[in-house]
């Protein structure tokens, strides 16, 4: 908010003088400094004021929906869904946040359309960006890999093949309610597939539904939740940063 004041300022002063102020000190910010966070040494390393959520060595940041230790397996740096175990979640809950997320699906294909591996990442426990195999895998586009499910299809499908790592980097801006639970502000989501724009700070509708609309209730912050949709996809490298 200070920083939108001061540049209110500053557009107010520029309209109302024009040309006539020459001094270029005029128009410079000082103050407030941003904060100072130094980025990973790589790509896939988070930032330095992340939280990791798993780097390939514990589940401890991780629950069943039931608060239960998680089930699914750890090896080799990922964890894989083990079927019927059910959905995991955070221990910690967030509200607007920048995530990163890779996962990988199965390299064997064994099925199609929704069968083929399908995940998804929840935010707040209520809003999905889908995971699904989509590499030449016909099913409905709001239902494909980076879709925000049975609402929004991603504006391409940036899929690699069976098998391959791949990456999600999503920034959620989350709902925003009155005391009387009317929505204020609609969640927002913008949302990168392998470093490609695939959802441009689109409104989510409300919360996932598979049948009918969604519609917003209101809720506080939340756990980021992974799916187990009876499909042995991986993750691996997940951090968060609160925004």
């Amino acid at each position: 908010m200070k920083y939108l004041f001061t540049f209110s300022l500053l557009l107010v002063f520029v309209i109302g003088y024009g040309q006539k102020e020459k001094d270029p000190t005029a128009t410079e910010i000082w103050d407030p400094k941003p904060e100072i966070v130094t980025p990973g040494a790589s790509m896939v390393e988070p930032p330095s004021d992340a939280i990791v959520l798993f780097d390939g060595s514990s589940l401890d940041s991780w629950t069943h929906m039931d608060g239960s230790p998680v089930k699914w397996k750890l090896e080799d740096g990922a964890m894989t869904v083990v079927k019927s175990t059910g959905d995991i979640k955070t221990r910690e809950s967030f509200e607007d946040v920048q995530l990163h997320v890779e996962w990988c699906t199965p390299a064997e294909v064994s099925s199609k359309d929704q069968g083929r591996g399908n995940s998804g990442v929840w935010l707040q426990e209520r809003y999905e960006v889908q995971i699904l195999d989509s590499y030449n895998n016909q099913t409905y586009v709001n239902g494909q890999a980076g879709s925000i499910y049975k609402q929004h299809p991603p504006l391409v499908n940036a899929c690699k093949g069976p098998g391959e790592w791949q990456s999600y980097d999503i920034i959620y801006q989350a709902p925003r309610f009155n005391e009387k639970g009317r929505l204020l502000i609609p969640a927002r989501v913008t949302v990168l597939h392998n470093g490609v724009l695939i959802q441009n700070h689109i409104e989510i509708w409300g919360p996932v539904e598979y049948r009918g609309l969604p519609q917003y209730k209101k809720h506080g912050p939340a756990s980021i939740r992974l799916q187990d949709h009876g499909n042995p996809v991986s993750f691996r490298n997940i951090w968060v940063r609160r925004l």
